[in-house]
């Protein structure tokens, strides 16, 4: 049946008939607000993902424009299913609450009391006023940072870090053209011409995908990591020999002299990243050449790093320019939107069909990984000392609830 549309209707609402599914539970409402963070480009959800999800009961509301630096139009989530909405507040409102940014103050207070917000945590940029907030409204909060599959890995971490290794090195080329001020020196290498040396500090995802791209360009590679584990699989994976080392201060010092390109991506584990690059280090590099920390969002490895922002991305430091975005892939946001949208509509779906977020939580231990709080609780340890707030086990309220 056709819905009819009145006059005072505020916003746009779905132009497709979607038809009705029988769920178990009450159907999910689901709301995307438009991000407010600086050069913060990214959509959760594409018009085609909510298509599907309409299709299966679910109704999402899109804050007009959330799309937009995405190029996906509102009148594309409309079409695709989606109630498009003027204000923040109603998009907020809901059940569900899916964005990229953790949410601004005044966001948090547009929210439902007990709803989920689903977002990345940046704990980097945190303060324990945010968690006060969230606990005093009882919102359950999900961190993409700590969100697990079911196999363990971390499917938003993985993603964003293929996106990152692989604009790298089109940063680098970018910066490296005297086009844009650089020393005109080409990535790679061709025929009697010394190929462009990089150093990649790290041997994870980010890594992985900046040494494919640097060897299919041609440049020489040296990776460097304390995790030996690490050395042998980046090499397995890459599958051809590249200059690997543990990181020690004579041999990295002498990689960083003849770089060109230097690369963080060392990933804390617990906290903040250790510099492993000091200042002395930098001083000693070729002028004109290119340092990309892309761990600078959890603090950097490189003793000069600074956050830059999309707007104004870099700065020079004795002669080597410093690149430090912490949000790398919003330089594509199309690409990166897709990725985020193709890890959450199957989680949506899940919801669905157990009947909300909260069963998500007592059914799947995966998911349960990603909570940080609950009911009015934090929940996760490592917060709970970096802030210095009480915590308790998501277990025992877990148990509480029986």
């Amino acid at each position: 049946m056709k819905q009819k549309i009145s006059e005072q209707t505020i916003g746009i609402l779905p132009q497709t008939e979607v038809q009705a599914v029988k769920k178990k539970g009450k159907e999910l409402r689901v709301g995307i607000p438009r991000e407010l963070g600086e050069g913060e480009n990214r959509v959760v959800l594409t018009p085609e993902a909510i298509r599907l999800l309409s299709f299966n009961g679910i109704q999402v509301c899109v804050e007009t424009d959330a799309g937009k630096s995405a190029h996906f139009s509102d009148r594309a989530y409309s079409e695709a299913g989606a109630k498009v909405v003027y204000s923040a507040k109603e998009a907020l409102e809901q059940e569900i609450v899916l964005k990229v940014d953790p949410p601004t103050a005044e966001e948090i207070e547009h929210m439902k009391p007990g709803s989920t917000l689903i977002s990345a945590l940046q704990v980097g940029k945190q303060e324990s006023g945010y968690f006060h907030a969230l606990n005093q409204k009882r919102i359950t909060g999900l961190s993409f940072e700590h969100l697990e599959d079911k196999v363990g890995g971390m499917p938003v971490v993985r993603a964003m870090s293929e996106i990152a290794g692989s604009s790298v090195m089109q940063i680098a080329a970018h910066y490296l053209s005297s086009a844009h001020k650089g020393k005109g020196v080409l990535l790679g290498g061709i025929t009697g011409v010394p190929p462009t040396e990089v150093v990649i500090i790290g041997a994870g995802t980010v890594a992985e995908y900046a040494a494919r791209t640097g060897l299919g360009l041609g440049a020489s590679i040296k990776i460097f990591d304390n995790q030996l584990y690490k050395l042998r699989r980046i090499k397995q994976l890459l599958g051809q020999q590249v200059y690997t080392s543990t990181i020690d201060s004579v041999g990295l010092a002498q990689a960083l002299r003849e770089a060109d390109v230097v690369i963080g991506a060392l990933r804390a584990e617990k906290g903040r990243n250790k510099l492993v690059v000091t200042e002395e280090m930098v001083a000693e590099m070729r002028p004109g050449s290119v340092i990309i920390d892309v761990s600078i969002d959890q603090g950097g490895c490189i003793e000069t790093s600074e956050l830059t922002t999309h707007l104004n991305p870099t700065f020079e430091k004795y002669e080597v320019l410093h690149y430090g975005v912490p949000n790398i892939p919003s330089r594509v946001p199309q690409t990166a939107s897709i990725a985020l949208s193709n890890i959450f509509t199957p989680i949506l779906l899940q919801m669905q069909d157990l009947g909300g977020a909260e069963e998500m939580i007592f059914n799947y231990r995966w998911f349960l990984k990603g909570i940080y709080t609950y009911r009015g609780s934090l929940t996760n340890a490592y917060l709970g000392r970096v802030f210095g707030l009480p915590h308790k086990e998501l277990q025992l309220l877990l148990a509480a609830r029986y």
